[in-house]
């Protein structure tokens, strides 16, 4: 028998994850690159090894507007990988935002750690040059998912006629960032329900992150997202400077002084899309390269998952 269609997926988040399992229902043989050091891209989570308090530092819910996505919230609901939480139509993830991702993903070739360097393209297909070991490997196609900037210049590593066709829309998209700050507290920060967003000011919303459902950590703490205006102003700073401005605002925003028992700040470059590619994913049939990620459909979970389902279905039609 011929051996199955080899696709090389680099990112872990939504849209490669989805684009992963459709691929491997189809089929075909799938390997994941991510550079970090857990899966889940954006959807990211962080326990502290002090405390061993985790921290959904990324993004923190998940909403379906359209049928595809609904019924897999639908299948994790039943299966325990998110719940309710917040609002009516509103899920978060047990027992920590990764957990979709993972569950994705669970059973497949998935490389964590392992830094896309360079991308080359021949007669033979598809091999990429990673920063920290050797792949030796030729794949038949290509999946890219991470932020739209990062895939340019992935592109850019490649001779200028190859993966040209139908990728002008990189150009298009465009992010806000955000820095993100995790905070554990002697007592609960006195705000009412389990997610403050102010009507202005720097802080876009803070999240009781032990109020999650599923979670074991009882112990007070939070995760503070600052606006998309103040993190852009903010952008090149140190994290301690960050930690201590937006520290400051939190006690002006309730009126008290807060004396954190732990403090971490994460920047997001690419947190937010504010601008798409214009089209459901980006695909140079001849190349068998595509592109699926959030920047094609919008700011949602929802918007990279059905990003990548579409690319893999193109794909497996064309590998078919």
């Amino acid at each position: 028998m011929a051996r199955p269609a080899q696709v090389a997926i680099v990112g872990a988040g939504m849209a490669a994850a989805s684009a992963a399992r459709r691929l491997a229902e189809a089929g075909f043989a799938v390997s994941v690159f991510d550079k970090g050091r857990q899966v889940g891209g954006r959807m990211a989570s962080r326990r502290d090894r002090e405390t061993g308090l985790r921290f959904d530092h990324g993004a923190q819910v998940l909403r379906a507007h359209g049928p595809a996505f609904r019924h897999c919230l639908d299948d994790w609901r039943a299966r325990g990988i998110v719940a309710p939480w917040d609002a009516p139509g509103t899920d978060a993830a047990v027992p920590d935002m990764t957990a979709p991702v993972r569950d994705l993903l669970a059973g497949l070739e998935v490389h964590v750690g392992r830094t896309v360097t360079s991308l080359t393209r021949d007669a033979a297909g598809w091999r990429l040059a990673l920063a920290e070991a050797p792949e030796a490997r030729v794949f038949d196609a290509l999946v890219l998912t991470p932020p739209a900037p990062q895939t340019e210049r992935l592109l850019g590593s490649m001779a200028p006629n190859v993966g040209a066709a139908g990728f002008a829309g990189l150009r298009e998209a465009a992010y806000a960032p955000c820095w993100s700050l995790m905070l554990a507290t002697p007592q609960e920060l006195p705000f009412a329900g389990d997610v403050l967003r102010p009507d202005e000011g720097p802080i876009a919303a803070v999240f009781r992150e032990s109020a999650k459902p599923g979670r074991s950590e009882t112990a007070p703490h939070v995760t503070l997202h600052a606006s998309p205006e103040w993190s852009a102003a903010h952008l090149e700073e140190t994290p301690e400077a960050v930690e201590a401005a937006l520290l400051a605002a939190l006690g002006a925003l309730l009126g008290m002084a807060i004396a954190p028992t732990h403090r971490r700040a994460h920047r997001w470059r690419y947190a937010l899309v504010t601008a798409t590619c214009g089209a459901p994913y980006l695909y140079d049939a001849a190349a068998r390269l595509g592109y699926a990620g959030d920047a094609c459909l919008g700011p949602r979970v929802e918007a990279a998952y059905d990003s990548g389902a579409a690319l893999a279905d193109r794909l497996a039609a064309d590998l078919a």
